[in-house]
């Protein structure tokens, strides 16, 4: 019943703005490490950006000064925000979170989201 339910996705012009949302749900006990992946036709699916439990962050180089990612443990809820947007950042972007459901004792489990859609034209 923890599910991640993401927002944002859609058309883009280069150079611009895109705000991604991803909120986790259901009975949950912890959430430790949040992240985004995209993955483009041809390629393998790869980390774009990662934000552990206390903060700390990881980008991919190709993204780095341009994306943020963020969380609000409050709401459960990591964000990608990405700026400057260009044609190759096109591609399904993929929630993912380690979260450790009411259901389960000194476990965690990956869970992924629906994959939203980022079009970026040129």
């Amino acid at each position: 019943q923890v599910q991640l339910v993401e927002s944002g996705g859609g058309l883009v012009q280069a150079g611009g703005s895109r705000n991604l949302s991803c909120a986790a749900s259901g009975s949950i006990i912890s959430i430790n490490t949040m992240g985004w992946y995209r993955q483009a036709p041809g390629k393998q699916r790869e980390l774009v950006a990662s934000i552990i439990n206390t903060g700390s962050t990881n980008y991919a180089d190709s993204v780095k000064g341009r994306f943020t990612i963020s969380r609000d443990n409050g709401k459960k809820t990591v964000y990608l925000q990405m700026n400057s947007l260009k044609p190759e950042d096109s591609g399904i972007y993929y929630c993912n979170a380690d979260i450790q459901p009411s259901s389960a004792w000194y476990r965690s489990y990956n869970y992924w989201g629906q994959g939203t859609q980022v079009t970026v034209s040129s």
